[in-house]
């Protein structure tokens, strides 16, 4: 007797629920796939229209997101969920949620000040959390930094807004600078003459700004010189390894001794 009853309970339930459950199986594998199709279609857009790679990736981002929430809500709707139901787990849960969301909100408000600010973008160098590498990504929660020896870093954006960061390719060039120790036996103007003319050979050395060749530091033994010559941010170790090694091999073809050395 109970197993009829059970039955029949659950005839009902296939009767009354079932279409919409089917429909609404049908509405989210549909959905996800329209989604997905229509973000493939926008993203190419935003590339024809040349939109700008940090706001093209965040909008994408923000927009998938937004989409599929929706097509959850709708599918609930569909089978016949209560939403009142649902605002009440909500707001029963409320504060718990939002205690446990309050970093990536966080990271989430972050993430539009950078847009808005624009303390960096894709593509440049900066120097963040103690690591050094180039913004591949922006987005929503967190941005995507590749560091030169070819590491993935995640790092959240609540992080990059609220502490400092180092843009060493914003401005286009990069100063680099080099120190030289000599030992009082060695004439001054024949050791900058030496290095003067070394750094004529480095193709990828800047004409302007001026270098700098001088003194800097006087000591009782000897003498530091400091080389400061302008180089392009982007391959800026690059040309770092090519200036210091040809330089010292001109000091070294020159017979002129470095202290310690």
């Amino acid at each position: 007797m109970d197993l009829n009853k059970f039955y029949d309970k659950a005839y009902d339930w296939i009767i009354r629920y079932g279409p919409r459950l089917v429909i609404g199986i049908i509405l989210l594998v549909v959905g996800f796939w329209l989604i997905q199709r229509f973000m493939k279609w926008w993203q190419g857009r935003m590339e024809r229209r040349k939109v700008d790679p940090t706001i093209k990736a965040f909008l994408q981002s923000l927009v998938g997101v937004a989409l599929r929430v929706l097509l959850l809500l709708g599918f609930m709707q569909i089978v016949g969920i209560p939403m009142t139901l649902f605002a009440a787990v909500i707001g029963a849960f409320g504060v718990a949620i939002g205690l446990a969301l309050s970093g990536t909100l966080q990271n989430f408000s972050s993430g539009v000040l950078i847009l808005l600010l624009k303390p960096f973008a894709v593509g440049d160098n900066i120097i963040t959390q103690g690591l050094e590498g180039t913004v591949t990504s922006i987005q929503i929660f967190y941005t995507i930094v590749r560091t030169f020896d070819n590491r993935l870093v995640i790092v959240p954006n609540s992080k990059l807004s609220n502490e400092v960061i180092i843009n060493i390719s914003r401005e286009g060039n990069r100063r680099l600078d080099m120190e030289f120790r000599f030992p009082n036996s060695v004439d001054i103007k024949e050791a900058k003459e030496v290095i003067d003319n070394a750094v004529d050979k480095v193709e990828n050395i800047l004409k302007t700004p001026e270098r700098r060749i001088g003194v800097a530091v006087v000591e009782a033994d000897g003498y530091k010189i400091n080389v400061n010559v302008w180089v392009q941010a982007h391959g800026f170790y690059d040309t770092k390894y090519i200036v210091q090694e040809i330089i010292l091999q001109a000091i070294k073809d020159a017979g002129i001794k470095i202290a310690g050395l």
